[in-house]
């Protein structure tokens, strides 16, 4: 069994004093709306609806945990850069994302969720320089490398490899497809590791 298998819904939060208390650890997936999150925490949990999925970006408006069977956590962040958010809403999940991810001692690592297809955005750059700063793993899994052929998909790895190398030597990245389960072995074992 996986790390994931397994994996229930625990709770939900809406700000810091809603975050819950546990002895575990935490794995927090984050990306741009649409991005395919959802479909990454689904496949990686072999559950088809255990993260809600849409056509519709910016779904997700909390934090949502999933417990695993080792009494640790996957956590579901909100998809960021969907332009139709009010104002309002994107200035407090701005803050309270932050503040979670800079100040959360349960969080091990980042698995950071970005289409190969729009590599690497200026806030997907946003969010690697904030969490830089706590110096915790960072994971960047290349979703939908099946609408790429097999040479495009490469190439724009090697890219985003060379690129990370010079500004984030210490963040990995692999190519992942949910659809076509491309990639769930490795993301596994990379994200075993930081649970130890």
């Amino acid at each position: 069994m996986t790390l994931f298998e397994g994996a229930t819904f625990y709770t939900s939060a809406n700000s810091l004093k809603d975050l819950p208390v546990h002895d575990g650890k935490e794995i927090a997936f984050a990306g741009r709306s649409n991005a395919g999150k959802s479909s990454v925490i689904n496949t990686l949990t072999r559950r088809t609806k255990l993260a809600f999925t849409s056509k519709t970006p910016g779904r997700t408006q909390q934090i949502n945990y999933f417990r695993l069977n080792s009494g640790d956590f996957l956590v579901d962040l909100p998809g960021y850069g969907y332009a139709k958010t009010p104002i309002a809403i994107r200035k407090h999940w701005e803050a309270f994302l932050t503040q979670y991810l800079l100040t959360r001692e349960e969080l091990v690592g980042l698995v950071l969720i970005v289409d190969i297809r729009h590599p690497l955005k200026d806030l997907d750059l946003q969010m690697l320089e904030w969490f830089s700063v706590t110096r915790k793993t960072v994971h960047i899994l290349l979703t939908k490398s099946d609408k790429l052929s097999r040479q495009q998909a490469m190439v724009t790895l090697s890219q985003v490899e060379d690129f990370l190398k010079m500004s984030y030597p210490a963040v990995s990245t692999q190519l992942f497809s949910s659809s076509k389960s491309i990639g769930i072995s490795d993301a596994n074992s990379i994200i075993q590791n930081w649970i130890g």
